[in-house]
């Protein structure tokens, strides 16, 4: 390994709080398909699809014990239908924007030059990816404090409020409790392939604006600029 990515990766080990013992470990989850298989190096370099696999359990097992754990009064079906919300895609892309995982992907030139440093799917895959190099590498109890460092704070609220699915609607009772208010929705564009286009829009209120969103359409990429303006406001907390 490079010297200079080395020490990209420390910085992100202790952003992170967690410090690695195999920085190839954490190496081979930032590394996306697209830059494996462009890479010119024999034997080329392990991309982090396996890793995600994992990732993806230890992330279930940690929300599910701590849902199952503190929330004695949700039925299964409920503790199921918060989970799926809590670790969607756009869940984690989230969480992974908190972190600026975008800045440390090894990325293919095509999937650069196209967004992918800011493709949910992307980062929401390395997000697993990452969790599952710490699982590796530092334990169980060492990606569980990592990871509920970063979720509790939503995971109680969902489990104690339940989801707010229509974030435009909620927004806007609450924008408007005092009256009328103007609150309008603009597409800022598009990006990714046909198959899989990523739509960006904000939200803006009195010529400010107060949250931007990104989905696989112009609806979801509207709903979740909406749940950001919540977000900032605080909404969600109270």
């Amino acid at each position: 390994m490079q010297e200079t990515r080395k020490q990209q990766l420390q910085s992100f080990c202790q952003a992170l709080g967690v410090q690695m013992h195999d920085l190839e470990l954490l190496d081979m989850a930032l590394t996306h398909t697209s830059y494996a298989h462009e890479a010119k190096q024999q034997p080329k370099p392990q991309h982090n699809e396996r890793i995600e696999f994992l990732g993806d359990s230890v992330l279930s097992i940690i929300v599910s014990t701590y849902m199952y754990n503190n929330f004695p009064e949700l039925a299964e079906g409920q503790l199921t239908k918060l989970r799926a919300h809590l670790v969607c895609e756009y869940s984690l892309f989230e969480y992974a924007k908190k972190i600026h995982l975008g800045d440390y992907l090894q990325l293919g030139r095509g999937e650069d030059f196209t967004g992918g440093r800011e493709r949910p799917s992307i980062l929401a895959d390395a997000f697993e990816s990452v969790l599952g190099a710490i699982y590796l590498d530092q334990g169980m109890e060492v990606a569980r404090t990592y990871l509920l460092g970063l979720m509790q704070p939503e995971i109680d609220y969902i489990c104690r409020h339940g989801i707010f699915n229509d974030y435009k609607t909620r927004l806007q009772e609450y924008l408007q409790r005092d009256g009328e208010v103007e609150i309008t929705y603009r597409l800022l564009g598009s990006s990714g392939p046909e198959h899989n286009k990523v739509f960006t829009s904000e939200v803006i209120f009195e010529g400010k604006v107060i949250g931007k969103g990104q989905g696989h359409s112009k609806k979801d990429s509207e709903q979740h600029a909406a749940q950001q303006a919540l977000k900032q406001l605080h909404v969600q907390n109270k």
